[in-house]
């Protein structure tokens, strides 16, 4: 077998570092062998903040994906189910800050993504920006939303950036124990009582068609898509995405014996595929720019924990700095 050449690597560094276009040439070759990017690698400024862009939002909705389903954990049927919840709020938690690891690589501080979240002024998943009024809820957010994550972010286990791609094999190993806790919710009710059954349905009702927002809008729709695939930070489009994940659901809904809320769903012959009807694109932008029907409550919950966290980080910093005076004096 012919020996593979790997692309010279450069890091940022003092004059004398080859200049930008000879740079900019390296990374190109990095990217084209499907190699990875690593923090001390340089690379162009528009790279660098797409990953902040992305990565951060990516931190903020596993925070704040942690409120809808820890407003269960006290109200959950059993002792059993009340364990997994806080296991699985937790495992939310350390994603977020997995997530936030990643994006500090890249220059930016987890106080400015912080405060960028509060004020209002970064995005997160405009999933959970909905309301869980039942325990079916749980199941429908499990199977549903955790299932839509995990077929966008397998994906992003390859992806360009090194800190980003190895974060996520974690995080999806964690989130298939997450569908499938969803689904097993959902296979006990509507295998229930009649009432239980039809609180799985109205659930998933709530949860199908904004678990296929999440992908995002549309290809010709996305601005940001089509570059982040070029730099291979994404594998798939939006749309290429969202109809795998129609396509995994079918046969769920069967097993659950439950009924799909797209009444123009329809398999085509043709390609092979099942095709879902028209997606709600305006709620999902009224969900996006903050009329959805959590957004106020999910961010000011948020605002209250950091305010109530202050003395928490002031503490460590506090230990923190202690801890290197005494290191300098032991010198």
């Amino acid at each position: 077998m012919a020996p593979t050449t790997t692309p010279e690597r450069t890091t940022h560094g003092p004059a004398g570092s080859a200049d930008e276009h000879d740079e900019q040439t390296r990374f190109d070759a990095i990217i084209a062998a499907d190699q990875r990017i690593e923090p001390r690698d340089w690379m162009p400024d528009k790279y660098r903040s797409s990953l902040v862009r992305q990565i951060s939002q990516h931190a903020h909705s596993e925070i704040i994906g942690m409120q809808p389903e820890a407003n269960w954990i006290t109200r959950a049927p059993s002792l059993k189910r009340k364990a997994i919840l806080i296991a699985k709020v937790q495992d939310e938690a350390g994603h977020g800050l997995y997530l936030y690891s990643a994006a500090q690589t890249l220059g930016v501080t987890r106080e400015e993504m912080t405060q960028k979240l509060i004020d209002g002024k970064a995005r997160y998943s405009s999933i959970f920006n909905y309301h869980t009024p039942t325990w079916a809820d749980m199941g429908a957010i499990g199977w549903l939303v955790d299932g839509a994550a995990i077929c966008n972010q397998v994906p992003l286990c390859r992806a360009s950036y090194g800190p980003y791609g190895r974060a996520m094999v974690r995080i999806c190993k964690e989130e298939s124990f997450h569908q499938r806790q969803g689904f097993e919710i959902l296979y006990e009710l509507s295998h229930g009582t009649p009432e239980q059954k039809q609180m799985a349905q109205d659930a998933v009702n709530r949860w199908y068609w904004p678990s296929l927002m999440m992908f995002g809008p549309s290809d010709d729709a996305s601005p940001n898509s089509a570059q982040s695939m070029a730099w291979k930070i994404k594998r798939f489009s939006n749309d290429e995405l969202r109809q795998r994940f129609v396509g995994m659901c079918v046969p769920q809904f069967e097993a659950l014996g439950l009924e799909c809320p797209d009444k123009d769903l329809r398999f085509d012959e043709e390609t092979g595929q099942w095709i879902s009807g028209e997606i709600d694109w305006d709620e999902f932008m009224a969900v996006l720019d903050g009329r959805g029907p959590a957004n106020g409550e999910r961010l000011d919950h948020r605002r209250t924990a950091h305010e109530d966290g202050a003395w928490v980080r002031e503490a460590a910093a506090e230990y923190a700095r202690k801890q290197r005076e005494r290191a300098r004096f032991a010198a």
